[in-house]
């Protein structure tokens, strides 16, 4: 099993930046597939994006290509996610995630206009 814990999240203003960091402990070797999701008040948990451990490809949900990057350091079982040009929809809570199955207890992010 892999643990999860995600930091870095906070109060920002529109057009700001953030990096959220996962950091995993225990069974990191089954870490093949890193996400983050988001979840906002009264509305459904999304994808935002994801990479791949091994080779670092990388993947997009629509909403936040071109603003967010997803990034790993191997040697710390640690993901990242730089946000960018950060807008009020993006706020929400922010959760890493091992291939949508082992959960993180997420970081909340809240963007002021």
């Amino acid at each position: 099993q892999v643990q999860l814990v995600e930091s870095g999240g906070g109060l920002v203003q529109a057009g700001g930046s953030l990096r959220l960091s996962c950091a995993a402990s225990g069974r990191t070797v089954s870490m093949n597939d890193m996400r983050w999701y988001r979840q906002a008040p009264g509305k459904e948990r999304e994808f935002v994006a994801g990479i791949r451990w091994i080779g670092g490809s990388t993947y997009y949900a629509d909403s936040v290509k071109g603003r967010f990057t997803i990034s790993r350091d191997n040697a710390k079982n640690t993901v990242y996610l730089q946000m960018s040009s950060l807008k009020p929809k993006d706020a929400a809570i922010y959760y890493c995630s091992v291939a949508g199955v082992t959960w993180g207890q997420g970081t909340q992010v809240t963007v002021s206009s």
